[in-house]
């Protein structure tokens, strides 16, 4: 107990730095904007590529913002806040991980005024959110409703997404692929929609061949040949038997050890096994199966039994894959292959075929009844190209998955941000008090996706993004639906020019965004207590009591 009401003192240690007040504070609008800088370069259909080199020595050639900001390593922890906020972009709605981090960054760099003239935090943040609902709003007023069913309007989003992107030069060929994808995975239960890409679309990429040889198969592929080279690597329609369980001798779990006393003990151990093995085998051939696919491993004896029936046997399959084996085949995957039932052989599948690519094996099932899972085969001349069209890819996924689970579009090319920026100018006139400067603040830091969309065309940044402000002020139905052409750095209609972005995405961006930004202002002292190694300079000399001793 302290005496009095003395208040408890923290002692710091020597090794703990400190920053607070305003000097953390601008501290971390200094690494915010430092983050932003890095990827302000990527945006838009003229951006420009970086090289990064990650620690293995390998090389990634990317505008991906997501995938440029994980290879990054930084100290600052306002700087790693950042880089999250782009990981999380992409985990939640998967595109627009660069604009997340522009804006954010805009954000935190048009408080800094407020904070060097004193205004409290609190009312700075305060008007953020305030100027959040009101963005929610504005983007959600000029939102447009689209068929989920029309396969054309899915192609115009996505190829929003991958015109500013490195695989935008194959034309609509990624588009195509992703839309194809994302279309077999869709399940619509009672009105509950389901499009998970990330379980059930897997992306196989085999180097060589031409990029136009890339297809989504109606099935699945996989990496892993036949357990017996005799074993059948072609099958019409094939009834499918899934496992998760080994089909081999289980050594006893709760016996330790085994006590042999003569030599017949050690032939009549073997016996027991081979009959333990020989029981497991029965229970699946009684079904007649032509192909057993398990997770782990197939004993030489189990697979003399199945070659015997001529049965293909693939074995220590990823779990994922199997998941996918099953939604593809109406197989069930089971655990133990004595409970095994016909409902649980899997029919759906016509072909079954190994080829040899390269010098890997893989296998194709393929011609699948309403598969509701898929491969997407890549080729291409090199790892990186393939790496590259991946992250495309997904992209374009993720995007296509949005639209199908809300099916709202807004303009694209900076349209939409500068439409809520012209309503919260609006808006912030009739705010009254000390909170009216912060939320005209917040309109002012909307429209930096614009002007970073004109600064990368290389067109004059002032002109068009003035024109674009003043086309947006007119009162007009048509005016917010004026952005910025990405390919030429003129004013252009979205509508006309068929720009499309998912609401989805934008709303997510404007949250992560804010929040962030708020987060990070609220934050007034950094306390770090990690110790700085001491330098030494030159030779050090011995205490007297050391030279006395």
């Amino acid at each position: 107990m302290l005496p009095g009401n003395q208040a408890p003192v923290i002692v710091l240690n020597q090794n703990t730095q400190r920053e607070e007040g305003k000097k953390a504070q601008l501290a971390n609008i200094r690494a915010a904007k430092a983050v932003a800088d890095i990827i302000r370069t990527t945006l838009g259909p003229k951006s420009m590529l970086k090289m990064l080199l990650d620690p293995m020595g390998g090389i990634v050639l990317t505008n991906d913002g997501n995938a440029i900001l994980r290879e990054i390593d930084v100290k600052h922890p306002a700087a790693k806040t950042m880089i999250d906020l782009s990981r999380t972009q992409d985990e939640e709605v998967g595109d627009g991980t660069t604009s997340v981090i522009i804006l954010a960054g805009e954000l935190m760099g048009v408080s800094e005024p407020f904070l060097t003239q004193k205004i409290h935090p609190i009312n700075v943040v305060s008007a953020y959110f305030k100027a959040l609902e009101a963005a929610l709003k504005a983007a959600d007023s000029i939102s447009k409703l689209v068929s989920i069913e029309d396969k054309e309007t899915l192609s115009v989003i996505a190829q929003s997404c991958i015109g500013t992107k490195f695989s935008s030069r194959w034309g609509n060929l990624i588009v195509d692929l992703a839309t194809d994808a994302v279309k077999t995975v869709y399940i619509n239960n009672n009105g509950k929609v389901e499009v998970d890409v990330k379980r059930y679309a897997k992306i196989e990429k085999i180097p060589g061949g031409d990029i136009e040889e890339s297809r989504v198969l109606r099935g699945v592929m996989f990496n892993k040949d036949v357990t017996h080279p005799k074993m059948r690597r072609f099958i019409e329609n094939p009834r499918v038997i899934l496992l998760d369980c080994p089909l081999e001798y289980k050594k006893a779990e709760s016996m330790t050890n085994v006590e042999m006393t003569k030599e017949e003990d050690f032939n009549t151990l073997l016996r027991l096994e081979e009959e333990e093995v020989e029981k497991l085998c029965q229970a699946i051939m009684r079904l007649n199966p032509d192909v057993v696919i398990t997770e782990k491993g197939v004993s030489d004896l189990a697979q003399h039994y199945f070659l015997k029936q001529n049965i293909s046997v693939i074995r220590r399959i990823r779990k994922t894959d199997n998941n996918r084996i099953a939604r593809v085949s109406g197989a069930t995957i089971v655990n133990r292959p004595e409970e095994l039932q016909e409902s649980d052989v899997g029919t759906k599948c016509h072909r079954f075929e190994i080829k040899l690519i390269g010098d890997e094996y893989y296998t194709f099932m393929e011609e699948c009844e309403d598969p509701k899972a898929c491969s997407i085969l890549l080729r291409g001349a090199t790892k990186d190209v393939l790496n590259e069209i991946e992250r495309n890819m997904h992209d374009a996924m993720s995007v296509a998955r949005n639209v199908m689970i809300e099916p709202k579009l807004v303009p694209g090319g900076g349209a939409v941000e500068m439409h809520v920026a012209n309503e919260l100018t609006k808006i912030g006139r009739t705010i009254e008090g000390i909170e009216q400067l912060p939320f005209q603040a917040v309109a002012q830091a909307f429209e930096i996706i614009a002007r970073t969309l004109a600064q990368n065309c290389g067109c004059n940044v002032v002109r068009t993004v003035t024109e674009l402000r003043a086309k947006h002020a007119e009162d007009n139905v048509d005016a917010p639906f004026w952005g910025i052409d990405g390919n030429s750095g003129k004013i252009a209609d979205m509508r006309v020019v068929g720009v499309w972005e998912p609401l989805a995405v934008k709303k997510q961006t404007f949250k992560t965004a804010i929040e962030a930004a708020c987060m990070l202002l609220r934050i007034d002292e950094v306390v770090s207590g990690i110790s700085k190694p001491e330098k030494k300079s030159g030779p050090v000399a011995a205490a007297p009591e050391e030279m006395e001793a």
